[in-house]
C-alpha cells in the first residue's frame, strides 16, 4: 500500500538493536507478548496492541516467548537497520 509493506513475523528472544533513520516502524501484536526494549525504557505489548517506535530511536524487541507481529514499514526497510552483518538480517521482499 503507498510503498508500505505489512509483513508478519515470528520472534522468539531478543533481536539485535538498531534503529531506523529515515522511517517509524509500527508493531502490532497477533499473539503472544512483546517487549520493546530502549536505552532509557521499555514498552511490553499483549495481544492486540500497538506500538510505533519513532524514526532514528534505537530499540531491540524481545519475545520472551514466540510472538506473532505485524510489522508495517516502508518498501525496503532492512529489518536490522544499519546492522546488517548480523545472522538476523531478512531478505527483504520475500513472499511467502
Amino acid at each position: 500500500m503507498n510503498n508500505y509493506q505489512f509483513k508478519l513475523a515470528k520472534l522468539q528472544g531478543e533481536f539485535v538493536w538498531h534503529k531506523h533513520d529515515n522511517t517509524d516502524e509500527t508493531f502490532v501484536v497477533l499473539s503472544g507478548s512483546l517487549d520493546i526494549e530502549f536505552r532509557d525504557s521499555k514498552v511490553s505489548l499483549e495481544s492486540g496492541e500497538m506500538f510505533v517506535v519513532p524514526k532514528g530511536v534505537e530499540h531491540k524487541p524481545i519475545g520472551n516467548e514466540e510472538v506473532e507481529v505485524l510489522l508495517i514499514e516502508p518498501q525496503g526497510v532492512v529489518n536490522t537497520g544499519a546492522e546488517q552483518d548480523t545472522t538476523l538480517t531478512a531478505k527483504n521482499d520475500v513472499w511467502i
